[in-house]
Order: structure tokens, then C-alpha cells, then sequence
């Protein structure tokens, strides 16, 4: 570790120059995929301006609890089925998965896509459940 320090200390542009770049490849990589909306961001869009809540969760995860009226595409098969969601395109399109961790890549692909509004739910289903608002089981 003191080596570390060490290295920093003697090239101080190198180590900003890597830490500017994984800062703004960070910065890019989230953005691609939609901005992050939290739970009362969704409800709004969904009562507000008809928002699309597109679950990106396998179908078992999806039957044992998902936001009422959401469309279930699993990660898996995004690219192949977004499609699906072409008479969707004019309306906000909200991801949401999990914990969040592959909202970022579906709406990467949707937004190659041609869909302009894509929002990905922060924190994913876990977040929604844990504010206590309602899932349908199938």
C-alpha cells in the first residue's frame, strides 16, 4: 500500500489523468441507459403521462411479485423482443429489474432502439417493495 502512495506522489498526471477518464466513462456508461428516477418518479409517470413499466426479471421472479400492469421482457431476451414495445415509443418507458443492476444495459439496447423516453427505477423492485407500494402475483 505504501507503494501505492509512493507511485501517486511520483506521477501525479498520470494518476489524474486515470481518474478523469474513469470518472467520465462512468459518467457516460450510466447515462446511456436512461436517467434513474426513484419510486414516486414512476408513480407519477404512470398516473400522470401513461408511463410503460417494462420488468426486466426472469418470469418466475416476475410472477411471485411485479408493478401492476408492467410487461415482463427478461434481460435475456431485450434485444430480440423490443419489438414488442414499438407501440410504446411515444409514451415514457420506465426498466425496471431486480436491484438495478441490468436496467442500465436494457435501456441502453431500447434507446438503440429508436425509444427516446427510457427511465430506469433506482433501486429496481427491491426499492419499490421496500417503500411498501403494491405488486400483483401471477
Amino acid at each position: 500500500m505504501e507503494d501505492l502512495f509512493i507511485y501517486v506522489s511520483n506521477h501525479p498526471f498520470l494518476v489524474g489523468t486515470f481518474a478523469v477518464l474513469l470518472a467520465l466513462f462512468i459518467r457516460n456508461e450510466m447515462g446511456r441507459g436512461g436517467s434513474v428516477i426513484g419510486v414516486q418518479e414512476v408513480v407519477q409517470l404512470v398516473n400522470n403521462e401513461n408511463a410503460v413499466v417494462v420488468d426486466v426479471r426472469d418470469k418466475s421472479e416476475y410472477d411471485q411479485g411485479h408493478i401492476v400492469e408492467s410487461i415482463n421482457i427478461p434481460y435475456a431476451s431485450i434485444d430480440s423482443r423490443a419489438d414488442e414495445l414499438n407501440k410504446f415509443k411515444e409514451q415514457p418507458i420506465v426498466i425496471a429489474c431486480k436491484m438495478g443492476q441490468h436496467s442500465g444495459a436494457a435501456g441502453t439496447t431500447l434507446r438503440k432502439k429508436g425509444f427516446e423516453n427510457v427511465s430506469r427505477l433506482r433501486g429496481g423492485i427491491a426499492e419499490w417493495r421496500g417503500q411498501n407500494l403494491p405488486v400483483v402475483k401471477t
